[in-house]
């Protein structure tokens, strides 16, 4: 849905091209549709994984793996970075089911989202889901250098069910999730994932 106001005005752009006669200007446009519609697409994605395990909440390269301090809970944590670059879906998902805790939008600058910096530096917007088990997790949009807004569905008090999306980001982004310190990743750095269908960690055993 996100991307229905920039269709609509490309699609006038080449219809008023076409009828003005400018040729350059129609293709120009027609490869600016053809662009906007694989920035905007949202295929359906399916999982396996049982509830034991936290899926990826984005599409991207893993570019972080590592114990961190979660800035949001103030406790050590491990924190896992997909970097989303504007050939990715932009559509975020949620990694598990559960109900969400609160959410926090934070004003902030826009540096380039593949770097550690902007985790910290950059507009984001933090959302804590606890599951029925009373596991929680933080999942946070991060603005890149290109991206101007970041899209959250959700609100506190949603129930939510594991690959349910959460928002949208545009265009090229990040999205950073703190797990417990002990939980077990199960991707490394570098490795291309997907939203929902890629499994990202498993939760501490206790």
């Amino acid at each position: 849905k996100e991307g229905w106001p920039f269709i609509v005005i490309n699609l006038v752009l080449i219809l008023v091209t076409f009828l003005i006669g400018s040729n350059l200007l129609v293709w120009v446009f027609c490869i600016s549709l053809i662009f906007i519609l694989q920035f905007f697409r949202d295929p359906a994605r399916f999982t396996s994984a049982d509830q034991d395990t936290i899926c990826s909440p984005a599409d991207g390269r893993v570019v972080f793996v590592g114990s961190v301090n979660d800035p949001y809970k103030n406790k050590l944590s491990l924190k896992i970075s997909v970097f989303m670059n504007v050939f990715n879906v932009h559509s975020n998902r949620s990694p598990i089911s559960g109900h969400i805790e609160r959410v926090n939008y934070t004003p902030g600058n826009f540096f380039n989202a593949d770097l550690d910096k902007a985790s910290l530096s950059n507009e984001r917007n933090s959302i804590v889901i606890v599951d029925e088990k009373g596991r929680s997790l933080t999942c946070v949009q991060i603005a890149g250098l290109v991206a101007r807004r970041i899209c959250c569905y959700v609100a506190p008090e949603d129930q939510v069910k594991r690959g349910e999306r959460l928002g949208f980001i545009r265009f090229g982004s990040r999205v950073d999730i703190y797990l417990p310190e002990n939980s077990t990743p199960l991707v490394t750095v570098g490795d291309k994932i997907h939203a929902h269908s890629t499994s990202l960690a498993l939760w501490p055993e206790n």
